[in-house]
């Protein structure tokens, strides 16, 4: 049977999976992550993991999705603070540890080529993905092809929604300092004095009426609606597919934000908002159709 290898790396954590030709999963991995700046301490974990996974199966080509600012082209990890990694090459020092045909992603990306071809997003010819985690990230499909340009396409996260808070890549305003999962609890912990673990429980208690909680979550999906209706102006989208930890609280979160949207357009589009259906299988599910992609078995 043939199979193709997909993992999904994040900073802490790699989920590694063995796929058939229809995604199926048939065995499947986590392990904490390799570190190291130049990126051959992850290479060779990654080539054992595939090792182990296929054992005596025939696996015919490998897909492997990072963060940051990926080259999809080049095969080459320009940017990850999550990995410590600048310009590392790491579909080529993967490919010639494997002996297989590699494919190297975007996870952000991947998860919205899931998303798109087998996930909430199916049917659509132009869409977006959003996803909302530690940051904010968008996939785009155009015309049914995938947006890349080297790595830098999506990146809404860094849209100036108009606050003051300054994100952590240098610039003042970004949607991802007041919207993202770990920006709704840092302003929360801020503004009550005690941390939290993670947006969660900022929702929890904003459901359960603590004003404070409100209207950190309130900011967030202001932040979340300027930035959408700049991607709805720009590119026109027929449906946008919402992701991450932030929309498992459904209608919740999902409800204001449509309503708001539509209140701020004008002459756009109002998009088919869409909650992801994949959840944290997005991304391995992507570098496994990258993969089978290599091979020409496109699903």
């Amino acid at each position: 049977m043939d199979t193709v290898a997909a993992l999904d790396v994040g900073g802490t954590t790699i989920k590694a999976a063995l796929l058939d030709t229809r995604l199926g999963v048939l065995a499947e991995r986590q392990v904490p992550t390799a570190r190291g700046a130049d990126g051959t301490a992850l290479a060779e974990q990654v080539t054992a993991l595939v090792r182990e996974l296929g054992g005596t199966t025939s696996v015919r080509a490998a897909g492997v999705v990072v963060p940051g600012i990926v080259d999809e082209q080049a095969r080459v990890a320009r940017f990850s603070a999550n990995l410590d990694w600048r310009d590392v090459p790491f579909g080529e020092l993967l490919e010639a540890r494997l002996g297989l045909p590699v494919a190297f992603g975007h996870d952000v990306s991947a998860g919205g080529l899931a998303e798109f071809r087998v996930g909430a997003g199916q049917g659509c010819v132009d869409a977006a993905f959003v996803a909302v985690g530690t940051g904010i990230a968008a996939a785009l499909l155009l015309d049914g092809r995938i947006r890349r340009a080297h790595g830098l396409a999506g990146e809404i996260g860094h849209i100036d929604v108009g606050h003051r808070a300054r994100c952590g890549c240098g610039a003042v305003g970004c949607l991802e300092a007041i919207a993202s999962a770990s920006a709704i609890a840092r302003n929360y912990a801020e503004r009550a004095g005690r941390d939290v673990d993670g947006a969660q429980p900022v929702l929890e208690l904003a459901r359960d009426g603590d004003a404070l909680a409100a209207a950190v979550v309130s900011e967030a999906v202001d932040g979340l609606v300027h930035g959408l209706r700049t991607l709805v102006t720009l590119l026109g989208p027929e449906a946008v597919v919402l992701g991450g930890g932030l929309f498992a609280a459904g209608e919740f979160v999902v409800a204001p934000v449509r309503e708001r949207l539509a209140a701020s357009l004008t002459f756009q589009r109002m998009p088919d908002l869409r909650v992801a259906k994949l959840g944290p299988e997005a991304g391995r599910l992507g570098a496994g159709l990258l993969a089978l992609d290599l091979l020409g078995q496109r699903l």
